[in-house]
Parts: C-alpha cells; structure tokens; sequence
C-alpha cells in the first residue's frame, strides 16, 4: 500500500503537468482510495511529498477531475495538521470560485473542503473571509432553499455546515453572516425541511450558534423563528433531539418579543406537558429536561407582555398550573413555581390579586418545610416571591397578619448571603409606612443583634447595604424610643452613622433620617455612640461638599440642629465652625436648601 501510495503521488506529479484526464482520474482514485483506509497516514504522506501546491491548478471548472480533487482536499482537511498547509498552498482561492459551478458534485465537495478547512481553524476561516466565501454559500441556500429532493438537501446540509464551521466561537463572523442575512434563510430552510433530519440538526445547532450573539435577536424576533421551533419541538420524541431544540430556544428567550412569540406558537403547553411526564421520574435525563422545561418556563414569565399573557387576571391555566408546583415534593418544582410567583408579582395589580387568593399561605408552607437543613434555592426563591408580593401598600397589612414576618424570621440563623439578602429586603417591605410592626420587630433585640452583625459582612455588600437600610426603617418607620434604645444597646449607631456616607445617595438620606429621629427622641442614651462615630465630622464634611445632593445638605442641617441638646455634641459643632459652610448654604440654588441654611445659620449664632 505504501508503495502504490508513493508511485501514485509521483505519477500524480507528471500527469498533474501533462492534465491527461484518464490518467489523473486513475491517480485521484488512488489517493481516495488510499485516504479511506487510512486517512492520517495518507495525509502526512501527501504533505509530505509537495503535491498540495498542484491541486490549486487542478481546481478548474471544466475539467472532470475537479470534484475529485476537492473530495480529496475534504479528505485530508479532517485532520488538524492539514489545514494550515492547504491555506498555505493558496487553495481558498480556487476553491471558492468552484462555488460558482453549476455542477452539484461540485458544489458538494467544494462545500465539504471549505467546511473542513475552517474547522477550528483561525487561518481557513480568515481565508475563506478574504475571498469572499460565505457570500456565495448565503447565495445559494437562497436560490436553493425550496427545492426538496435528497441531493439538493445533501448539499443544502453540507453548506449550512460550512457556514457553521466558518463562524463557530467566531463573534465578527457570526455578525458578518447576521448582516449578510443568514438569518431568515436559515430559518426557512427549517420550514421547508423539518422532515429532514440532518438538515434540521445543522439548522438548530447553527441557530444554537449565532442566538448566543445580541445582534441576532432582533432579526430572530422578525422571522416566524418561534413558530417553526415549537412546530418541531412537538414533533421530538427523542431526548437528544428536544435537547438540541432547548439550547436553541434558551439564549432566544432571552429577548422579550421573541419571549411573546414563543408564548403565542404554544411553547409553554409543551412544557407543561414534559413537566407533567417526568415530575415522577428518577431517571436522570428526564429529570435534566424537567429542570430545562421548568427553567424555561420561567423564563418566559420574565417579560412583561409574556407574563401578563400567561397570568390571564389570575385565572390563566398556566398560573393554576404553575401554582400547583409550589406544594409538589419535586425540589426543582418548588424552586420554578417560586421563581414564576415572583415574576408574575412584577405589578400591583398581579400581586394583589395573588395576595387575596391565598398565594401567601402556600409560599409560607413552602418556606416551612425548608427551614431545617432545607434547600437554599427554594428558600430564597419563595422569600423573593413574598418580598415581590409586599409591594402594593394594600398588601403589606394582609401579609403581616398571615404572619409572614414570623415565617421569615425563622430563616435569621441562615449563614447563606442569598437567603440573608432576600430575608432583609422581604421585611423592609413589609414595615414600609407599618408603625406597629417596625416598632415590634425593632424590639426584636435577636433580629436588630444580627442586623448589626450583617452590617459588618464586608464581603457581601448586598447584605451589608440590607442589614443598614433595615436599621434605618425600623427607626423611621417605628419612630419609637424603645427602638432606638434596642438599636443602641446592640451597637447598631456606628453603623448608620457610616450609612450617612454611602455613595448611594437614598441610602445616605434614610440614615440621616433615622439620625434626626434618634437626636430627636433619645439624644441622651445616643450620645457616646454618635460622638464615637465621629457624626459632627461627617456632617461637616457632607455640607462642604459640593457633590452632596441637595436633600443630603438639608437632613444633614436638621440634623446639626437637633444635635445642639447635647452639650458634647454641640462643643464639636462649635469648634468646627459650622456657620462658614452653612452661611455659603444660604444662596443655594435649591429654596429648601436655602431656607434650612438660614434657620440653621440663626440657631447656630443663639447657641454660639
């Protein structure tokens, strides 16, 4: 074998030369032949013996050869090693004007080569991109799409994989093809060919591709994309091949009109419908798809339009459906219909209506069997639902006397920063403007102890920045000296003097609030920790600084004013000289600023 190899590629040298066709023919055959029993070998052989700088002369439309040539090119590109040299030995070029041929082998094996050599490979792809390639391919998926006999798909299948191959991980190209308008072409392809399977596949996975790209979504959200993958989802029996369409339909999902045309093509019946099938299985792949089925659900709810369909005033099948999750014993089901609740909580009036028919219960009973040793996920998805759902100021009194802040406050031993996040922001919603049930959880020396221990997780700032706004809301909206004191005796004052100088400005406003209600109402027992705390310098600083928003300037002024009944307080005040910076204050462009300038201006000057 070896030795007919090497007489092959000599005699393949003259008769290359000479171009007498039978004699070529008999070559090429060889080589085909050679390649299919052992194509590794063969290729090194061939690179080895120069030959590859006479098969770009061979590339000729006319002669018979042609396809020969390109099949072996084909050949020898599956090997890695290969692809550079058949740039090097200026392949691309001829190649890429056989694409111009009208003969169908051709065009295959022109397809088949150009699609090898750009496989994972930097230097085919830049090459074929330099001379003008996929032009020619779009061109002819166009011109050919329609017609459905089994050579023309062969070829159609062969040069959606080129394409593939050309742009895969490739994000210019991936763009280049998008403005070439791949995009509805594929798309049709896909209408016209469902029944054929490797076509279909080549479609889905070059779809998987180029969704990944933010600049496809809008040309997707303009062909009946949605319509034509559901049509084929429905069809899939097989595991791997619904697989192959999930991949595609998730990164298309992400966009919102595209999430609405999903929703309409009847998507979210067939995920219902496998969340059905194998909630009871233990199979592992049917247990992967209900987590995909159920993921993509709600991801659906995610938009607005989409979501509002779905919800139907609350009396949707879908919402029913998904309701009935939240009791199942399926993990991955209570986290999705968690997950769905709290998307579908994103209005008020969505929310009220959830509230009044009992959603709060249920959510509860969910939290309930996840408290001991229970599974983070759920909890922090059913305490996003509860947080989302507290919303509405007509909610806020239903849900406090269903006792969901005693639910809640179950989950304060919870070392996991998620749940922590969630559990703070779920009861800051629920004492907004509730004097009676911040008063009551502000008295909660457990909860404000572990606020002021959260205030500290520098490595979770979320949580830190939850911890603080909750101290600051259960003294304003509380406004109680029991309060203050509970919030004093666990050292919680540092923290929402440090809160003052937060660089989120509604952050530094509810601090300096609940600091003029502490000045206000319990300036005695506050004192020590506010001198400590060093506030008269941070307030002095905020006032000189001219970046301070205008609200900031005028709490900070209230706040100088009711510190002056603290005879240490207002030594500092004085010593800071106070009246330059507020006298500057009393021109400033905002009315409100100006006026407290003044009144504070004339209370500094009496105390002085």
């Amino acid at each position: 074998m070896a030795d007919n190899l090497s007489d092959t590629l000599k005699k393949l040298k003259i008769t290359a030369v000479d171009r007498t066709d039978d004699s070529l023919e008999g070559c090429l055959d060889c080589l085909l032949q050679a390649l299919a029993q052992n194509n590794m070998e063969t290729s090194e052989k061939i690179q080895g013996s120069g030959i590859l700088q006479l098969f770009a002369s061979l590339l000729v439309p006319q002669s018979s050869c042609t396809a020969k040539v390109a099949n072996i090119i084909a050949e020898i590109a599956k090997n890695e090693f290969m692809r550079i040299p058949c740039v090097d030995a200026g392949l691309i070029s001829p190649l890429v004007q056989l694409l111009n041929s009208k003969d169908q082998e051709v065009l295959l094996q022109t397809g088949r080569a150009l699609g090898n050599i750009c496989y994972d490979s930097h230097e085919g792809r830049s090459a074929v991109d330099q001379a003008g390639g996929a032009q020619i391919v779009i061109d002819h998926l166009r011109s050919l799409c329609s017609k459905t006999d089994p050579a023309n798909e062969k070829l159609l299948t062969v040069f959606c994989g080129m394409l593939m191959n050309y742009s895969n991980e490739n994000d210019s190209l991936q763009a280049q093809l998008i403005n070439m308008g791949v995009i509805p072409t594929l798309v049709k392809l896909l209408g016209i060919h469902c029944q054929n399977a490797a076509l279909t596949e080549m479609c889905l996975v070059a779809f998987g591709n180029l969704a990944e790209l933010e600049s496809s979504k809008e040309q997707f959200a303009s062909t009946n994309i949605a319509e034509e993958l559901v049509k084929l989802f429905k069809k899939q029996i097989d595991h791997d091949k619904r697989e192959m369409v999930f991949e595609v339909l998730a990164p298309l999902a992400e966009n919102d009109a595209i999430k609405l045309q999903l929703v309409e093509a009847g998507l979210v019946e067939c995920l219902l419908e496998i969340v059905q099938q194998k909630v009871d299985s233990d199979k592992e792949e049917d247990i992967a798809e209900l987590k995909t089925a159920s993921d993509l659900m709600v991801l659906l709810l995610l938009g607005d339009e989409s979501m509002q369909k779905l919800f139907e005033g609350g009396k949707g099948n879908v919402f029913q459906r998904v309701l009935s999750w939240i009791p199942s014993n399926n993990h991955q089901l209570q986290l999705a219909g968690a997950l769905a609740i709290a998307n579908f909580a994103r209005n008020d009036g969505n929310c009220i209506h959830m509230v009044d028919n009992g959603i709060v219960e249920k959510l509860m009973d969910l939290l309930d069997r996840h408290v001991e040793d229970g599974n983070v996920t759920v909890q922090h998805a059913a305490l996003s639902a509860l947080r989302n759902l507290a919303i509405p100021v007509i909610n806020k009194a239903k849900m406090l006397s269903a006792g969901v802040t005693e639910a809640v406050l179950k989950f304060l031993k919870s070392e996991m920063p998620p749940v922590q996040f969630k559990l703070l922001g779920t009861l800051r919603m629920l004492i907004d403007a509730q004097a009676e049930a911040a008063e009551q959880l502000g008295k909660n020396v457990k909860l404000v102890e572990r606020l002021v221990e959260w205030c500290e997780a520098k490595d979770h700032a979320g949580v830190m920045g939850e911890s603080n706004r909750l101290l600051s809301a259960l003294i304003r909206h509380s406004k109680s000296k029991d309060v203050i004191k509970t919030i004093v005796q666990s050292g919680g004052i540092k923290h929402l003097v440090t809160m003052a100088t937060s660089e989120h400005v509604i952050m530094q406003n509810e601090a300096l609030v609940a600091l003029a209600l502490i000045a206000a109402l319990e300036l005695g027992t506050a004192e020590k920790d506010l001198e400590s705390a060093k506030l008269v310098q941070i307030l002095h600083t905020l006032l000189a600084d001219e970046r301070s928003a205008p609200e900031i300037k005028y709490n900070s002024m209230v706040l100088i004013c009711a510190l002056m009944g603290s005879e240490s307080l207002h030594k500092e005040v004085q010593d800071l000289a106070f009246l330059d910076v507020v006298s500057k204050l009393r021109s400033h462009e905002n009315k409100s600023v100006a006026q407290q300038a003044s009144l504070t201006e004339q209370r500094l000057a009496v105390e002085s």
